[in-house]
């Protein structure tokens, strides 16, 4: 089959074409998967953290992709529609797993990066790994709930926000512009306010309901409850923790920064940004339950994502354009 391959590390701004397009062999599920024939597939800001080496390494070569929609073309849940996410496996038995945090299991793999995600016409999984797919949702609307969803609700659980007190985003692409409309839903007497850098960005946080939009360095109308960063850079952070009240909580959205403003952390003020027993929380990964309770969400709330279609050909551009910033909701690649 013909699937877009990582072969080699690299930043975009040196090589803005890093997946070919190759032959690669069908893939032949064990006994405990399943065989999917992929219809749609989800861009993610991490795959640019794994073209780019800001992951732990992927295994080379790759096909990525872990927003994945399709049919299941073996077993006795044939013909049954699934998605993939970006939790692949985990061990089973650690204490992690146990007690339903298995994204913190040493052994946690990932889609498209420890194993071939859905940048191809077929992938395979462990079938306790595939979620069954609401019939409310289109493939195209399910494929980002998967990964910029389920892990925008996992920050938003961690956020610990009581309904009436408000939020702060800081970024607004596929995972943030789902959090806005996730939390006007859960805590409807709320008000979000969101940063961006991108004009774009800001026109369609206030067409879907945000309170207010500014760059980063503005200051809002109102101290924040909580922040949720899912940006790439460290100045979002510090900018973040100014606006908070007391006991307020940061929660940070990435699997990893960029070194470009690094130096940003050494003029925190311990004072203005940290006191008041304010809190600093990152995410890592998600759980099944995550994935499995924001599908069910999302179908019964009609919380739905705002998406730009390309062709697997178009995985490039797709990825090149995510770079740049020039996003309006989420990208998602049409594959059959």
């Amino acid at each position: 089959m013909k699937a877009m391959l990582l072969r080699a590390l690299s930043p975009l701004t040196e090589n803005p074409t890093p997946l070919t397009l190759s032959e690669v062999p069908d893939p032949r599920p064990a006994k405990d998967e399943v065989l999917i024939r992929v219809s749609v597939c989800g861009v993610c800001h991490t795959e640019l953290d794994e073209i780019e080496g800001r992951t732990p390494p992927p295994r080379l070569p790759v096909v990525p992709g872990h927003q994945v929609v399709g049919i299941i073309e073996t077993g006795a849940d044939r013909g049954q529609r699934v998605g993939v996410a970006w939790i692949n496996s985990a061990c089973g038995e650690c204490e992690y797993c146990l007690s339903g945090n298995e994204n913190l299991c040493e052994q946690f793999r990932a889609t498209g990066r420890d194993a071939d995600g859905g940048y191809a016409p077929y992938m395979k999984v462990r079938r306790s790994f595939a979620f069954n797919i609401p019939e409310l949702l289109s493939d195209s609307e399910a494929a980002p709930l998967l990964c910029a969803g389920a892990v925008g609700y996992r920050a938003l659980k961690l956020a610990n926000l009581r309904d009436g007190v408000s939020l702060g985003l800081t970024g607004f692409g596929a995972s943030n512009h789902l959090v806005l409309k996730t939390a006007l839903h859960q805590y409807p007497r709320s008000r979000v306010l969101v940063f961006s850098r991108n004009p774009r960005e800001r026109e369609l946080a206030l067409e879907l309901g945000a309170a207010w939009a500014g760059a980063i360095d503005e200051t809002p109308p109102e101290k924040l409850g909580a922040v949720i960063d899912a940006t790439p850079a460290w100045r979002p952070i510090t900018q973040g923790l100014k606006h908070l009240v007391p006991g307020g909580r940061l929660v940070i959205n990435a699997i990893r920064k960029e070194e470009s403003d690094k130096e940003e952390l050494l003029r925190l003020d311990f004072s203005s940004q940290l006191w008041l027993e304010k809190e600093v929380k990152t995410v890592a990964n998600v759980t099944r339950r995550d994935v499995k309770e924001f599908l069910e969400l999302s179908a019964a709330a009609g919380i739905k994502p705002e998406v730009q279609e390309f062709d697997l050909a178009d995985a490039n551009r797709a990825l090149l354009e995510l770079k740049q910033g020039k996003i309006r909701g989420a990208k998602v690649l049409r594959i059959a």
